[in-house]
Parts: structure tokens; C-alpha cells; sequence
């Protein structure tokens, strides 16, 4: 009966996924939560979700659907359109059918006010949301930086995607997937490995929360993480809530606690002689002697109220760890702070962990605390990386590189 239900499961998933090429859609799946500790089966107690279609989702205690049921007007083998609940309303932030994301990880209020236990169970990671994964993981060791790997073909991947084609004249077709294993295995293996949590990941001097207010940060030994999964995310490069969902049941609390993670295998890169940040397209691109392309990384350059440069500048120095000084007279105004404030370093820090120095005062290349939302904010005139594409790109330039702004 189990394997009957899971080969249902499977041609119904398939039967949704081929209607989404057919008819180039993306449907968003919308979950309640109707029930908790149902019925007791074979699989243990189940928990009931409903979507938008009507359909009602059986989940087991290890994230697994078992079973799916569909409602009577689905008969007639014509799906619907989708439409809200009318009773429960819609859960925020819903995600494409092909990303669901588990429960209980989403940062809307109103999902966290309607769901009754926020230790539920994640609904088993879709494959192809790994697949997606996989090749943003390939396009970082080739050079083309997707940001965050989060398994989400958005406006990063498809720049990263473009600019690994640029880099390896090779383009990276994520339905095969024989090339796509292949491909991994030339640059340095499978797209994730287990790792092992160590003394030093559990008993670092973690912060207990950044405040928002810089003159609450200047009090603060460090802008140090705030727990041992941010700082896996950021070690693995990797959105946090999608670290969560690679490893459903993980405390990361345990030394010796296994986790899966991107098996990133960065190789080392031909030094960068010419940078151009290309505001249009935000990204940052870095070229070498002969101008060939060699790393490209998604990035937030400047805003309407604080442009960027125009022009050409130069680098002029690199920090590594640095502090960051505010100064409301010369840069910008963070709520009702009048004086200039010496804001400790960490990678929770305004300019994270990398500062290079242009030759126009007060503008730099510099990384994040945030790297979710690199590409998708503005920034007070500089240029904002990932922590982890800040520190590549320092190690590759030196003083004297040439920045050409454009766009």
C-alpha cells in the first residue's frame, strides 16, 4: 500500500510539473495547517495540510508526504485555477509548487500566528529544489557567484548563470542531468557533503541579538554571530532557512551533530586587474590582464537617495574584519544618532568583514550582514557583496585596480 501511495504521489507531482512547462505558469502552493497528531498509521501520526486547490496533505514525523487526497472536481481531470481558502485565508509568502518550503520557516507574521506548533514537521524537500541548488553550487566554483545558494532560480541565478557561461563557454542545462553530475564532478565532487560540527562551531562567543540602533552597536564587544546556524550559512555560503531545510530535524547545538552542506570546493582564481560594477545589472564583475571574465558576484550599488560613483575610481586599500566608523556629517543619518560612532568589527557588522577603499572618500566595496538581500535593496552609495564574495574579490585585487561604474 506504501508503495502505491508513493508511486500516486509521484506521477501526480509529475503530472503538475509537466502542466507547469506546458503552460509556462507558476502556480504558488499555499499550505494550512489543519490538523496536528491525527490519524495513527504504519508511518506514525500524521499531521493534515490543505493547499488553495483543495487537496489535503498527510505528513509523517519525518517531513514526508504520504499521502495526498483530491477533491471531487479534480474528476474531470481539469485543474483550477488557484484561488484562496475561504475559510483559513491563504498562509503568506507562499512559494513556487516546485519550492515548497517546510513549515514553520517562513518570516510571515500571520504564518507564525496561525500555525499551532512551530516545531511541525518540513514537507520533504522537492527535488528539483536541490537541482537548482546543485547548480548554483557549480556556478560558484566556476566563478559566477549566485549569492546565497538557496535553490531558488531568481534574478541572481539567472545572472550568475549567463556570467558562467561567459567564464567557461559552457552553458549549464539544470534537465541534464547526467551533464549536471558530470560537471560537478570536474570541478570538485558532488554538490553536497556531510560536515561534521566541531568544538569551536558550538562554543564560539556568540552575540545574543544585533541591535538595530548604531549607538547600541558601538557598545558591543563584536558584531559577532547570533547562532551556530547563521554562522554554518555563512560558512557554506548558504540562505539560513535553507540550511534548516536540508537538515529538517538538526539542533545545531552538538559537537559531532552531522549536517548536510554545500560541498563548495572554490578553486583559486587568476588575480583581477579591471572591476566593473554594472549598476543595470547589479553585478559586480572582475577581469583579468587579457580581459577575459574571471569571477562575477551579485550586488546592491548604491540607491536614488545615495548613488553610487559614476565614472572610474580606484582601489585604494583593503580591511579585512573592519571596524566601521559612522560619521552623520559626511555619509547618511541612522535614526537619532548626531555623533560619530566607532561600531566594532564582526560579520555582523554595516561593511561585514571585508572593506576595500576606493579613491572617492567614503566609498567602498564592502560585505553584509544581511547576504539574502544582496541584489534586492539599495545601499547608501557602495557597493555591497556577500561576505564570502568580499573576501575573494580581496584576495584577488590589490591597490591601484581600476573600478569602472556603468549603467
Amino acid at each position: 500500500m506504501t508503495r502505491f501511495i508513493f508511486a500516486f504521489c509521484t506521477s501526480f507531482f509529475g503530472l503538475l510539473l509537466c502542466l507547469h512547462v506546458v503552460y509556462a505558469q507558476k502556480p504558488t502552493l499555499l499550505l494550512t495547517q489543519l490538523s496536528q497528531a491525527t490519524e495513527n498509521t504504519p508511518q506514525g501520526a500524521l499531521r493534515i495540510y490543505q493547499d488553495q486547490y483543495g487537496r489535503m496533505l498527510y505528513v509523517n514525523d519525518q517531513g514526508q508526504i504520504v499521502r495526498v487526497e483530491e477533491p471531487p472536481y479534480y474528476s474531470n481531470g481539469v485543474i483550477p485555477p488557484p484561488v484562496a481558502m475561504s475559510n483559513q485565508g491563504p498562509i503568506e509568502g507562499g512559494l513556487p509548487y516546485d519550492n515548497i518550503s517546510p513549515s514553520g520557516n517562513t518570516h510571515s507574521p500571520s504564518f507564525q500566528k496561525n500555525t499551532p506548533d512551530y516545531n511541525a514537521p518540513a514537507i520533504e524537500l522537492p527535488r528539483s529544489k536541490e537541482i537548482v541548488a546543485s547548480v548554483q553550487i557549480l556556478m560558484h566554483r566556476i566563478g559566477a557567484s549566485p549569492g546565497v545558494i538557496d535553490g531558488v532560480a531568481g534574478g541572481n541565478f539567472d545572472k550568475a548563470s549567463a556570467a558562467a557561461g561567459e567564464i567557461s563557454g559552457r552553458f549549464i542545462d539544470p534537465n541534464d542531468q547526467v551533464a549536471l553530475s558530470n560537471a560537478l564532478e570536474r570541478t570538485g565532487g558532488p554538490a553536497f557533503s556531510q560536515y561534521h560540527l566541531t568544538h569551536n562551531d558550538i562554543y564560539q562567543n556568540y552575540a545574543a541579538s544585533i541591535p538595530t540602533d548604531y549607538a547600541q552597536k558601538a557598545q558591543m564587544p563584536a558584531m559577532s554571530y547570533t547562532s551556530v546556524r547563521e554562522m554554518l550559512a555563512e560558512k557554506f555560503h548558504i540562505d539560513e532557512i535553507f540550511l534548516q531545510e536540508l537538515n529538517p530535524h538538526a539542533r545545531f547545538n552538538m559537537v559531532g551533530e552531522i549536517i548536510k552542506v554545500p560541498n563548495l570546493r572554490l578553486p583559486k582564481r587568476e588575480n583581477i586587474t579591471r572591476i566593473v560594477a554594472d549598476k543595470t545589472r547589479k553585478q559586480v564583475r572582475g577581469y583579468n590582464s587579457q580581459g577575459r571574465l574571471i569571477v562575477a558576484y551579485p550586488s546592491t550599488i548604491g540607491s536614488i537617495d545615495n548613488p553610487s560613483p559614476s565614472g572610474t575610481v580606484e582601489v585604494e586599500r583593503i580591511a579585512v574584519n573592519p571596524n566601521y566608523t559612522y560619521n552623520p556629517k559626511v555619509n547618511f543619518k541612522q535614526g537619532n544618532n548626531d555623533r560619530v560612532l566607532i561600531i566594532p568589527p564582526g560579520p555582523n557588522g554595516p561593511v561585514g568583514t571585508v572593506w576595500i577603499a576606493l579613491s572617492k572618500p567614503t566609498y567602498g566595496i564592502h560585505g553584509t550582514p544581511e547576504p539574502s538581500r544582496i541584489g534586492k535593496t539599495s545601499s547608501h552609495g557602495c557597493i555591497r557583496l556577500t561576505n564570502w564574495d568580499a573576501e575573494e574579490l580581496a584576495k584577488l585585487v590589490k591597490k591601484g585596480v581600476k573600478v569602472h561604474f556603468i549603467g
